[in-house]
């Protein structure tokens, strides 16, 4: 084992730590739905299937229509990414432009890119960002009303034995975040 591992593991900890912290602050799952939604859209009209001696083209005469349409929904899914404010909006017009690719776009990219448009676009529209501290709250509000001592040290216990073990191993960026628990569980 090389001299560089331990710290190779403590910058790959670091960078995951750091994009679950971003990816949580967002809608990423909405705007990831509604970009993979967009690229059937826009790109099938364009697409030519060859079967053997048998050409099959998906062209329909608003191919232009299903590619701003795709254009459209990528751009709405970055933005989700990157100005989650505007989440509302950006999932209301993916959902308005998912609807609208059904006539114009091959039925919404054969189904495939509608379906995942539309459930990106209700994820936005959906989305709450999570209160810092609630896990917290919810953990002393549980802790309080518990009368068996020795079951909460004994869960102490083992949180400090599982760091000293990650301490051992150059990981220790692998810190509890909000006492183990992920926020939708508070």
């Amino acid at each position: 084992m090389s001299a560089e591992l331990p710290d190779l593991l403590h910058r790959l900890n670091t960078w995951r730590l750091g994009f679950r912290g971003w990816r949580g602050s967002r809608p990423f799952w909405a705007g990831l739905l509604t970009i993979a939604g967009g690229v059937p859209i826009g790109a099938l009209p364009y697409y030519n299937i060859k079967l053997g001696n048998l050409s099959l083209q998906m062209a329909t005469q608003a191919g232009a229509g299903g590619l701003i349409i795709g254009v459209l929904l990528v751009t709405l899914g970055l933005t989700m990414w990157f100005h989650a404010v505007v989440r509302v909006f950006a999932g209301v017009a993916s959902i308005v432009l998912a609807l609208v690719s059904i006539p114009v776009s091959n039925f919404g990219g054969l189904l495939v890119g509608f379906l995942l448009s539309m459930i990106g676009g209700a994820l936005a529209v959906s989305w709450a960002a999570g209160v810092p501290g609630a896990a917290e709250a919810a953990g002393d509000s549980g802790a309080a009303g518990s009368e068996d001592g020795a079951a909460d040290d004994a869960a102490d216990g083992a949180a400090e034995e599982k760091r000293a073990d990650a301490g051992e191993l150059g990981m220790d960026v692998l810190e509890d975040i909000d006492g183990g628990r992920h926020r939708a569980a508070g």
